[in-house]
């Protein structure tokens, strides 16, 4: 029982702590790179790009411990699905190191751009360029095909287990198959300015998930009984 209620509180840490260093990570990141003189920002910029990166990291650590911590339970349920989704979670967190390389590369080149000067700046912006369009891809896109991937899993064991009230899990299914539809819509070539509008209820709904995990932990019984058929 008390093992349970430590594995909860540690969960919905995590889970807050993934979001925040998401989002803060990725806006600061994305507000450097987006700047009409990239090159020059990120030159000048470089401790705030490596502390940005830095966040992401703790992201990409931070999903790998929360499949890892649900495993147990979830496998007493199905483990295949249980595993599957520690799959996709680490899968996620290799996406997310991938996708920070490129900044780092970046700061490399911006410190070369800034000693050379602007002789060879168009050069140094087409590879920056490519740089970019390659981190958008990880990020937009393949990252969130195997975020929804395993948020789908997630949820799906979440409500089959009963472990927490269905209410989040029903919600957090409803959520991913926004983030998928926006995600499709993006491959298709269809591009909204209002696009996080879909990952809205996903984040807001992962924001309550983790206090939920802190507050009121799982669900003794549903606990219990998973635990009574698996034996």
């Amino acid at each position: 029982m008390e093992s349970n209620r430590k594995t909860a509180v540690i969960v919905g840490a995590l889970f807050l702590l993934a979001m925040v260093t998401s989002l803060l990570g990725g806006l600061w990141l994305e507000s450097i790179l987006e700047a009409p003189e990239a090159m020059q920002t990120i030159s000048t910029n470089s401790t705030q790009v490596i502390l940005a990166v830095l966040l992401e990291l703790v992201n990409g650590v931070a999903v790998v411990g929360i499949a890892v911590l649900m495993y147990p339970i979830f496998k007493k349920q199905h483990e295949a699905l249980a595993l599957g989704y520690v799959a996709f979670r680490i899968i996620e967190a290799v996406i997310i190191i991938a996708a920070v390389i490129s900044p780092l590369v970046l700061v490399s080149l911006g410190q070369e751009y800034a000693a050379t000067g602007s002789a060879t700046g168009a050069e140094f912006q087409t590879t920056a360029d490519a740089i970019l369009a390659a981190r958008t891809m990880l990020v937009g896109q393949i990252l969130g095909i195997f975020f929804s991937l395993a948020a789908l899993i997630f949820y799906y064991l979440l409500y089959g287990s009963a472990i927490l009230t269905r209410f989040i899990a029903v919600w957090g299914l409803i959520s991913v198959v926004l983030v998928l539809i926006w995600i499709l819509l993006e491959l298709s070539g269809i591009s909204f300015s209002f696009g996080m509008i879909f990952a809205l209820s996903m984040i807001l709904n992962e924001v309550f998930l983790g206090f939920w995990l802190i507050v009121r932990g799982f669900n003794s019984s549903a606990i219990a009984a998973l635990s009574a058929v698996h034996n």
